[in-house]
């Protein structure tokens, strides 16, 4: 199950407390101080880890509880400290502060970390307290409380081209086409529910990321069909490909809704490179192709023309997505 939202509860640990203790030796009947200093308590650390796609394991933990440092012992020997308390990410999560919604950390990287929440320090044992005018202290300081925190957690996918358009265009097909991807693929709308990420590898060493997009409708920035709930994943991207049918009555208006439903979600796509792509051209006669490559959409924005069924203007396609990806 694909989940893209989260919220968690986190506090880090209590130091441990410092102690009062007396040197006890032989021949030494009264030793002087000795008392340790308590352990620091556990932090609580975020970290982005590639392998995760979701933030479903969030559903079934919410609290996130670090311990506490040991207490300090005598002989000077200071308290253990906690270990902390790792919790990972998928790459592309933002943290945000549930109270206050002020943005954390956006952790993009594989294995970058950020510290949500230090763990208090240790007390002072009595052996810090020991002066020349008083060489007996009896009196010792208590470990700092952890700090505690409810956070917001959203995943934004990292992915090089975004494939957008209407419900039951091909965008699944193309993705399975051209990766490894393995999305549900039906003939009826809205079959993808969830984003889909697929590695594209081209040629030696080279490889991109695909997502494939759950299919937006007129008024899909206000919440219509599965609305805003995804739009979300293609602020990252760096091509946006408009997925258009072959067989539309009116491409040119397809396009237009799309672009439309985009730009008002979030005026910065504007920037992103643009690529569009006529999908099940081999349900058209060759006249009827030729008749579709004339048409004025668009500007300049290159037009693609694909059959996922039968692979044609794939090959040419991935070449064009490598190529806007490395401008």
């Amino acid at each position: 199950m694909f989940i893209d939202s989260a919220k968690i509860f986190v506090r880090s640990g209590k130091g441990g407390n410092g102690v009062i203790h007396w040197r006890r030796e032989k021949f030494i009947p009264k030793g002087g101080p000795d008392g340790g200093d308590g352990g620091r308590g556990g932090d609580i650390i975020i970290e982005a880890n590639r392998q995760l796609t979701t933030l479903l394991d969030f559903r079934y933990k919410r609290r996130y509880v670090a311990k506490d440092g040991n207490p300090g012992e005598g002989s000077n020997c200071e308290g253990r400290s906690a270990k902390h308390t790792l919790i990972k990410v998928p790459c592309g999560t933002i943290l945000r502060d549930a109270l206050t919604k002020e943005l954390i950390v956006d952790l993009t990287e594989d294995k970058q970390q950020f510290i949500i929440l230090k763990g208090g320090r240790g007390g002072k044992g009595n052996t810090n307290f020991a002066t020349s005018s008083n060489q007996a202290p009896r009196y010792c300081t208590p470990g700092e409380e952890g700090l505690e925190k409810n956070l917001e957690l959203e995943l934004k996918l990292l992915a090089d081209v975004a494939l957008v358009g209407f419900p039951n265009v091909g965008k699944s097909t193309l993705i399975a086409s051209i990766s490894a991807a393995k999305p549900k693929i039906a003939n009826y709308p809205f079959t993808t529910l969830a984003p889909n990420l697929g590695m594209v590898y081209f040629k030696e060493h080279k490889s991109f990321v695909v997502a494939d997009i759950p299919g937006l409708i007129e008024g899909a920035h206000e919440g219509k069909g599965l609305g805003i709930q995804f739009l979300r994943h293609i602020e990252r991207t760096k091509v946006l490909a408009f997925m258009i049918e072959s067989t539309s009555e009116n491409p040119i208006n397809d396009f237009e809704i799309l672009q439309n439903e985009l730009f008002t979600y979030n005026k910065d796509l504007l920037t992103r490179k643009k690529i569009i792509v006529f999908t099940k051209c081999d349900l058209l006669t060759e006249k009827e192709l030729n008749k579709l490559k004339k048409i004025k959409i668009g500007k300049l924005i290159k037009k693609n023309f694909i059959s996922s069924a039968t692979r044609f203007g794939l090959d040419e396609l991935v070449i064009k997505f490598w190529e806007s990806i490395s401008k």
